[in-house]
C-alpha cells in the first residue's frame, strides 16, 4: 500500500506538535501547513520591544517543525482571511476573536491545499471540550461539514471520541494508537510532551492571536468606528500593536511609542503619518493618525506627548512636527498636565 500523505496545521502550540507526531509514528509522510493572517502574536511585540530583548525570538511554528524534521509550509491568506474577521457567520468570542469560523476557514484552506498536492488527509490538534468556541464536541462536526473536509480530517489527540475518519477506515492510521484526551486539563497533553522528548515548547496554554486579547481588539474597534470603512491592511493592524493609544478628538488619535524598540519601528511610518518629537527635551516619537487635521491639532498633540518625555514638568517644550510630504513645522507648547488627560482619551 502506497504511504499515506497529510498536511497538519501548524500553529505553534503544544497541541498541533503532539497530534503531529502520533500520526508521523503510524508511518504517515505528514508535512506542515501554518496560515499567516496578520493577527498571529508570536515574534512581532517580542521582536520589537527593547524590554523583550531577552525573551528568545522565534516563530514557534518554524520551530515545532525543526523540531519534527517535517517540512513547513506558511501561507498568506491576509486578504482572504478579511471576510472572515469582519463577517463572521458564527460570531465573536469574548473579544474580536470569530474561533469558530477561523477553525472553518483554515481547515478548508488546507483542504484545498491537499487537493491542489495530492495529499489523502488533514490534522489538527483539536481536543474535545478544550475551547468553547471551537472546540466543543457539538460543534467539531459542524467545523468538519462547513470546511468540507468532512472525514478527511483527523483529530488525533481525541480521535477516539469522536466519529471513525476515513484514514481510519482506509488503515492509513491504526485507530487504536489514536488518544481520548477531553477537557481543558492539559496535564496529559504535557505528559504525552515528556514521553516524546518535546521541552521549551510554547506555554500549552497560550492563545496565538491578537483577536483573543481585549486591549487589541478595544483598538481594532475603535480604528473601525473612526473610518468610513472597517477594510484594514496589513500595516494598521501592526499599529495596533505596539505604542499607547490616545484619541483626544474624534478626527485623529496618537500613538506614542513607550520604549526604544517601538520608536524605531514606528520611524518606518513617519512618510505615511504627521510625526512629531521634542526637541527640546528627550521624548517619544508619536504619530498622528486621523483627518483634517489642523494646526490646533498637532499643538494639542504635542501638548500631550511632552508629557510623556522628559520636559513633563518643564514650562514650556520645543516640538517638530514633520508631514508625510516632509514639510516641518515647529512649536513651543506647555505640557498637558496629566489630569487634563482625559481616561476615555486612551484606546
Amino acid at each position: 500500500m502506497p504511504q499515506a500523505k497529510a498536511i497538519s496545521l501548524i500553529s505553534g502550540g503544544l497541541d498541533s506538535m503532539l497530534a503531529t507526531k502520533v500520526v508521523m509514528d503510524q508511518g504517515v509522510h505528514v508535512e506542515g501547513i501554518n496560515f499567516f493572517t496578520g493577527f498571529c502574536v508570536e515574534g512581532h511585540t517580542h521582536a520589537i520591544r527593547k524590554r523583550d530583548q531577552k525573551k528568545e525570538k522565534r516563530n514557534n511554528a518554524l520551530w515545532c517543525a525543526e523540531q519534527l524534521g517535517i517540512k513547513l509550509h506558511i501561507v498568506d491568506v491576509i486578504e482572504e482571511y478579511k471576510d472572515v474577521l469582519l463577517n463572521p457567520k458564527h460570531g465573536y468570542g469574548a473579544n474580536l476573536n470569530p474561533c469558530q469560523d477561523c477553525k472553518t476557514f483554515m481547515i478548508h484552506k488546507a483542504l484545498e491545499w491537499i487537493q491542489k498536492n495530492d495529499f489523502d488527509f488533514i490534522i489538527t490538534g483539536e481536543v474535545v471540550g478544550q475551547r468553547p468556541m471551537s472546540q466543543r464536541k457539538d460543534l467539531m462536526p459542524v467545523i468538519a461539514r462547513e470546511s468540507g473536509a468532512n472525514d478527511l480530517l483527523l483529530r488525533p489527540l481525541c480521535a477516539k471520541n469522536l466519529p471513525e475518519t476515513k484514514p481510519e477506515r482506509e488503515g492509513w492510521i491504526k485507530r487504536e494508537d489514536m488518544l481520548d484526551f477531553s477537557g481543558r486539563n492539559r496535564k496529559p497533553q504535557m505528559a504525552l510532551a515528556a514521553q516524546f522528548g518535546f521541552v521549551d515548547y510554547a506555554t500549552p496554554a497560550g492563545g496565538c492571536c491578537f483577536l483573543t486579547d481585549e486591549n487589541y481588539s478595544k483598538k481594532v474597534v475603535d480604528m473601525w468606528e473612526h473610518r468610513p470603512s472597517r477594510d484594514y491592511e496589513l500595516d494598521d493592524i501592526m499599529l495596533l500593536k505596539v505604542g499607547r493609544h490616545i484619541r483626544p478628538r474624534p478626527n485623529f488619535k496618537m500613538i506614542i511609542g513607550r520604549e526604544e524598540g517601538e520608536n524605531k519601528f514606528m520611524e518606518g511610518y513617519r512618510k505615511q503619518f504627521i510625526s512629531l518629537h521634542t526637541t527640546t527635551h528627550r521624548g517619544p516619537l508619536v504619530l498622528i493618525d486621523g483627518k483634517d487635521i489642523t494646526d490646533e491639532d498637532i499643538q494639542l498633540a504635542g501638548r500631550i506627548a511632552a508629557r510623556f518625555g522628559q520636559g513633563k514638568t518643564a514650562e514650556s517644550v520645543g516640538v517638530k512636527a514633520t508631514l508625510p510630504d516632509g514639510i516641518i513645522k515647529e512649536y513651543t507648547v506647555e505640557p498637558m498636565p496629566p489630569a487634563q488627560i482625559e481616561e476615555s482619551w486612551y484606546v
